[in-house]
């Protein structure tokens, strides 16, 4: 693809085994594993309007609308620039009448007074950045680093923006790394209940490197550990189920 006078270059690829079609800049962060693992994990809450939180490109949340026709999506997105690509994913898609995007900060979201979207999804997902910015080197790729790495108190926003776009007993959706996670459960604590955790090993018996969560905006249950998914078989192929998530052909049902 060519590219467009002033802008980052960008390509167009497949993603869950060509059922989405996304540009996507050249350099910077790229649609791979983690949003595939939140499209399935997110799949069986998905209804009404679902709100894709630091869109980047539109990758979780036009997946969901591709896969389901009846869902409406809000995806916000900080970066004028990418957001413009989500928009042209939601034309390639053939989502964009269902699509909206707003160009916000999470933290704005989190503290703002009522809006026309406060309390309007059933569901948010997001793949936050999840590396401490003390403990973590930039990438010198500003889009890379924006969606990678963040202060470690800004989780309390993500939290709060996730509960704000939420109506009452909506779910929220999300990956992590397991180094944050009691960080994040207390980022949680003040809006959310009815924890539910899925650990996701990148083969049998090696430790987890990454964890879905779901929970729910105002509830009350206890905090529950599904079964954990394993991604690789010995030889380095996928295992079944992963391969299943990476083609948009499985749905992770945990929370």
């Amino acid at each position: 693809m060519s590219p467009v006078p002033g802008l980052a270059p960008v390509d167009e690829a497949g993603f869950l085994g060509g059922r989405v079609r996304l540009r996507q800049p050249r350099r910077g962060h790229r649609a791979g594993t983690d949003a595939a693992l939140v499209v399935a994990a997110a799949r069986a809450h998905a209804q009404g309007r679902v709100c894709d939180l630091g869109a980047g490109v539109g990758v979780i949340g036009l997946s969901l609308a591709v896969l389901d026709p009846a869902l409406a999506v809000l995806l916000v997105e900080i970066d004028q620039e990418t957001a413009g690509l989500a928009a042209a994913n939601a034309c390639l898609n053939g989502c964009a009448a269902r699509a909206e995007i707003l160009v916000e900060h999470v933290e704005a979201i989190a503290g703002a007074a009522p809006a026309p979207w406060s309390g309007a999804c059933h569901l948010v997902v997001t793949n936050p950045p999840f590396m401490e910015a003390r403990r973590a080197q930039a990438s010198p790729d500003p889009g890379r680093a924006r969606a990678h790495v963040m202060p470690s108190a800004a989780l309390a926003h993500w939290a709060g923006a996730a509960s704000a776009l939420l109506r009452p007993k909506g779910t929220l959706v999300l990956i992590h790394r397991p180094e944050g996670l009691a960080a994040l459960l207390a980022a949680l604590q003040p809006h959310f209940g009815g924890v539910a955790l899925l650990c996701v090993h990148p083969r049998l018996g090696e430790p987890a490197t990454r964890i879905l969560v779901a929970a729910r905006k105002g509830a009350r249950a206890a905090l529950g550990i599904a079964p954990p998914l394993v991604l690789h078989e010995a030889d380095g192929s996928f295992t079944p189920l992963a391969a299943a998530v990476h083609r948009g052909e499985a749905e992770l049902t945990f929370g």
